[in-house]
């Protein structure tokens, strides 16, 4: 018998021009802390849009980084503090998202970062708009802030019902602009999201519709993503992917795939979409032995014949930027202890060990 609980209180809107057809219903409060990264957001024309038709005060922090720092949630929930910020508004990839989410909660609790992990938050997050100009993360209908922990070595996730944004514009134009490696490495971000959650110990009936229906999606474009030539159906089929794949892991989290990523991020400065690519292959390979037909589905889903086939795509689409790297056993062991730590190991089919980890890292990094 079925049994779970399903929770995505996220109202999406999607389509070109959303931003605009939004106006003044596009505020949530009276003057919102527009969060975006460098250029992402200008360059998509997203900023433009929003500023269009944003009625009242506004102030914006563009200083997002690639793997936002507890420093950069920090500076910006002290600026929405003193601006009088009563709502967000967050433009870009994953990292601008997961920053703004951060900064959401550090408007109306003055309290540092690093204690979020600990103790939670007493009051409810500012109420969040999220504009994804990338199609990898999902973060604008996720529960989740990832950042980057530099006193722990890697990327650690923040979790809370109130992180969900109140709204999600989703306009396949914004991501028009970005170069094809990233697009290559986002796609590959929510591709990992959409085969974690379905291979996941908490998939359910729900979610695998979700990850399932992502799935078929993402697969009608495998033949630009090698080609390099997306046009904006392709963009359009990624986009609805990632939120696809958004949607999967608020049910289910991810698994090993992320856990093991997060050290070639932190360590090797991959992409973190490049680095769960790279484990992927090894990960589908470990699977195969304790969950074959959920293998097997996503596979025919994807229009491929075998595991190697899928290794055979990520290294098509990564060819000539993984670069090599080398791992002694002393580093090898380090890494598989990190993953060991994080609770995604729980959510992985097989009840994985060191030993199994350890084999699917050495196999990846090749």
């Amino acid at each position: 018998m079925n049994r779970f609980d399903y929770f995505m209180p996220t109202k999406m809107v999607y389509g070109q021009g959303v931003v605009r057809e939004a106006g003044s219903s596009l505020a949530l409060g009276q003057k919102a802390l527009i969060v975006t990264g460098r250029s992402s957001a200008r360059l998509s024309g997203a900023l433009d849009d929003v500023l269009a038709v944003l009625p009242g005060e506004h102030v914006i922090y563009d200083e997002v980084e690639n793997n936002p720092s507890v420093d950069t949630v920090m500076q910006g929930g002290a600026l929405a503090r003193k601006e009088g910020c009563d709502y967000v508004i967050a433009i870009g990839g994953g990292s601008p998202l997961d920053a703004a989410k951060a900064m959401a909660v550090l408007a109306v609790n003055d309290v540092h970062a690093l204690d979020l992990y600990q103790n939670g938050w007493e009051t409810r997050a500012l109420p969040i708009v999220a504009i994804p100009t990338t199609a990898g993360t999902g973060s604008e209908v996720t529960q989740y802030a990832v950042l980057t922990i530099e006193d722990e070595e890697t990327k650690k996730g923040l979790r809370g019902p109130d992180l969900f944004p109140q709204v999600a514009y989703l306009d396949p134009k914004y991501t028009e602009s970005l170069p094809l490696g990233v697009t290559r490495d986002t796609a590959v971000d929510a591709l990992s999201h959409l085969v974690e959650s379905y291979l996941s110990k908490r998939a359910t009936a729900a979610s695998d519709l979700a990850a399932l229906q992502g799935m078929a999606l993402w697969g009608t474009t495998i033949s630009a993503l090698r080609q390099g030539t997306l046009d904006l159906e392709a963009r359009d089929a990624l986009l609805l992917a990632s939120s696809l794949g958004g949607i999967a892991i608020a049910q289910t989290g991810t698994t090993l795939v992320h856990a093991l990523g997060y050290s070639l991020t932190y360590y090797h400065d991959m992409p973190h979409g490049r680095a769960n690519g790279v484990c992927m292959q090894a990960y589908l390979d470990y699977t195969m032995g304790v969950a074959p037909e959920r293998v097997k589905t996503v596979l025919e889903l994807l229009e491929l014949d075998s595991v190697e086939a899928f290794g055979e795509l990520m290294d098509a689409l990564f060819i000539d930027e993984v670069g090599k790297i080398e791992l002694t056993a002393e580093t090898l062991a380090a890494y598989v202890d990190k993953a060991m730590q994080t609770n995604n190991i729980k959510n992985s089919l097989g009840d994985p060990v060191e030993s199994d980890l350890s084999k699917i890292l050495s196999a990846s990094i090749k």
